[in-house]
């Protein structure tokens, strides 16, 4: 785990986003073992070389000044912790010995002595002999939120091992009152029982370790997108999904009794089947307190101060009794953000941008009615905000065609979201000319029209069209599936034809049975409004004019950028044994990756072969391989030079500085792939070259174990491609 100094420099480099920063800041703090006013010191130089955000840097004091006397090791000496061996100016305690358990040697770090283990969890660490910790999904007020294999469930060949573990802070440990804040939290999130919410199975506790238990999603935090360097804000019927999953969660909560207190980008989860799920109601308080149930009168979860200032209503943070109406201030700032790609207030906390008299911008897309209700839920007064979820729905989602059609189902006028997020679940609903909707099915060839009542809007004139509904194309006769065009017919009563839909905006669904029958390449997609991103790598030159022509004639795509690389028809086999984990791993944001120290991945005869490795957010172990254009590979890293690989999370190394690897023949284009796996990929070491052929079977078989066991979300690849010239060419 890398130390404070390290964690900071990550972030301010681009390493790590904001919210993988904050998820690893508490076992950071909590494992280093230093005084807080080390760790302040720390903090405080970092900042003075290159500023933290404000919000930041004040949330990483608060997580300091809240640690505990019992966390500093020794009794309260401090203890320095090194993760790169030899680094100058850093006093390093002596190593203690390596195990399975704990990364040690080349890719490892010198652990400190003397920590309270037996007071923190983290990856790798077991709960009851019973859940072994394997992933650090992230931090919310009250706890840390782990991926947890059920030993139970494994045992019982359960397809779905994997669930979601919350361990209780290190900070709140102290306090009294945790136990009843985790056992209030199970309690509530029972009687929440709606698809829009995650779902809660117990709390329990092992030891002093006080953890709950809920349901694993497979999918990517709200946060995570809205943070991508290059998301500017999706199309109004893209974002219209999301919205109306997570109004559905807070209105049923709001209908229960319940304010969420800290809803944030964070706390909604989009998961891979296309539903949004709001998670954490850590410090949900009750606002309708009743005789026979007064749990806030015993307990407050708010005294935890559990609050993010940017999306917290300005009576939330001057600490009035909490409103439905305080989750509204926030869902109007998700809702904007989704729109723009930005904060409505640039991320300044209601009471700032109000002393500011700031006031947000209207976003270009959206209509007059859609403003007014989004500007009414962003009110710094709660006398003019938007009065409730249903309310807002109602008038923001107005030119959602299922609002309008009567399709919208679940609790109030919220609906439930079910399947909501477009961009994963395939063709979204679509607004058409003259206020016809217009439903695309992929692959069927089936096109229906329905007119729907669009509201006046003062700068765009709309026509409503009576409610007709008619089939208008069979399977036989339908367009083809590349035309970005939609015609409609003329109408029964002789009124004039032909009005030109434009299609829907492409998916990731959509792209992903296409790319997936190309052959011998590896693709990850990305998608800005209606242009597509590939980034990968093909065999032949010709493949990728023909991959763009493909991906250009989806309907709704309107351009095609491509970062694609021609390796040759000799990597096929390489290439397919490594796909599948190379595009999760830029799908998920490249947390594992490879770059060669020669400019354009370019080398000489007698050059040395040097590249740089940075391991994903958590404990792994890592292999670096050298595919050689003679049918052989080169085992780097683990291998007779190199025998330690276990790492630590968002370790960095270099491979080969010391000239091991020297560029000889055969000259051309070769690869260097990186594998990072939870587990040793094979139980000893393998000669350091061997047969390309003899190797990927192994691999295959063994990923496949890995996989069944940890999940194939744990396994990351990345492809370097090296070109090398004899000397004087």
């Amino acid at each position: 785990m890398a130390n404070l100094a390290h964690l900071i420099r990550d972030y301010q480099s681009g390493a790590l986003s904001h919210d993988a920063f904050v998820a690893q800041l508490d076992n950071t703090l909590t494992t280093e073992g230093l005084s807080a006013a080390r760790l302040r010191e720390i903090l405080d130089d970092a900042h003075a070389r290159m500023p933290l955000p404000a919000d930041l840097h004040a949330e990483v004091r608060r997580r300091i000044e809240q640690l505990p006397v019992s966390n500093l090791a020794g009794g309260g000496e401090e203890t320095r912790v090194q993760t790169t061996p030899g680094q100058a100016g850093v006093d390093v305690p002596p190593a203690p010995p390596s195990s399975p358990s704990s990364p040690s040697g080349t890719f490892g770090a010198t652990l400190a002595q003397g920590a309270a283990s037996d007071q923190v969890k983290s990856t790798g660490d077991t709960l009851n002999n019973r859940f072994v910790l394997e992933e650090c999904l992230g931090v919310g007020g009250m706890g840390t939120v782990y991926k947890a294999l059920d030993l139970r469930k494994l045992e019982a060949s359960d397809r779905k091992p994997y669930v979601a573990i919350k361990v209780l802070n290190v900070q709140f440990r102290g306090n009294p009152k945790s136990l009843i804040a985790l056992q209030r939290e199970a309690r509530k999130a029972q009687v929440l029982a709606h698809r829009n919410i995650v779902t809660v199975y117990d709390f329990d506790r092992d030891g002093a370790i006080v953890y709950l238990t809920m349901e694993y999603l497979s999918g990517k935090p709200l946060s995570q997108i809205l943070r991508t360097p290059d998301f500017h804000g999706m199309p109004v019927s893209a974002a219209l999904p999301i919205v109306r999953g997570m109004s559905a969660a807070l209105a049923y909560a709001h209908e229960r009794g319940f304010v969420h207190c800290d809803f944030k980008p964070a706390n909604v989860f989009l998961t891979e089947q296309g539903e949004v799920k709001v998670i954490d109601f850590g410090i949900a308080r009750v606002f309708q307190r009743t005789e026979e149930e007064n749990d806030a009168t015993v307990f407050d979860p708010g005294s935890l101060g559990a609050l993010t200032p940017a999306y917290a209503s300005p009576e939330m943070l001057e600490h009035l009794e909490p409103d439905p109406r305080d989750d509204i201030y926030a869902l109007g700032c998700i809702t904007y953000e989704l729109l723009t790609g930005r904060h409505p207030f640039d991320r300044l906390s209601a009471t700032q941008a109000r002393a500011a008299h700031r006031q947000p911008e209207r976003p270009e897309q959206v209509s007059t009615r859609q403003w007014r209700a989004l500007r009414a839920a962003l009110s710094f007064d709660r006398a003019t905000r938007m009065p409730t979820v249903a309310r807002f729905v109602e008038e923001f989602c107005s030119d959602d065609p299922r609002a309008a059609n009567g399709k919208a189902s679940g609790h109030g006028a919220a609906g439930n979201g079910s399947g909501a997020f477009a961009s994963l679940s395939g063709w979204p609903l679509k607004t058409g000319i003259a206020g016809l909707v217009v439903l695309v099915a992929a692959g069927v060839g089936v096109v229906r029209y329905r007119a729907s009542h669009v509201e006046p809007d003062a700068d765009r004139q709309t026509s409503a069209a009576s409610e007709t509904s008619a089939p208008v194309a069979s399977e036989a006769s339908a367009q083809p599936a590349a035309s970005a065009v939609v015609q409609q017919p003329a109408a029964q009563n002789g009124a004039p034809a032909s009005h030109a839909v434009t299609a829907p905006p492409p998916t990731l669904a959509m792209l992903a049975p296409l790319l997936a029958k190309v052959p011998c390449s590896a693709l990850a997609p990305a998608i800005h409004d209606r242009a597509v991103h590939l980034r990968g790598f093909v065999g032949q030159p010709g493949d990728i004019g023909r991959l763009k022509e493909t991906v250009a004639a989806i309907p709704g795509v309107e351009a095609v950028n491509l970062d694609v690389q021609s390796l040759g028809a000799d990597k096929c086999e390489v290439l397919d044994a490594y796909a599948p984990y190379w595009v999760r791993n830029w799908q998920a944001g490249h947390v594992a990756a490879l770059h060669t120290r020669a400019p354009g991945g370019q080398l000489t005869e007698g050059d040395p072969l040097v590249v740089d490795v940075s391991t994903p957010g958590y404990d792994s172990y890592v292999n670096v391989d050298y595919f050689v254009l003679d049918g052989s590979v080169v085992h780097m890293v683990p291998g007779p030079r190199a025998k330690d690989n276990q790492a630590p999370p968002h370790h960095l190394a270099t491979v080969g500085a010391a000239g091991d690897w020297i560029v000889s023949k055969p000259f051309g284009t070769e690869m260097v792939v990186l594998l990072t796996t939870p587990a040793p990929l094979f139980d000893s070491l393998r000669p350091e070259s061997e047969s390309r052929a003899d190797y990927l079977r192994a691999l295959d078989a063994r990923l496949r174990q890995i996989a069944a066991k940890y999940g194939q979300d744990r396994i990351a690849a990345d492809i370097v491609p090296i070109t090398s010239h004899a000397r004087g060419q």
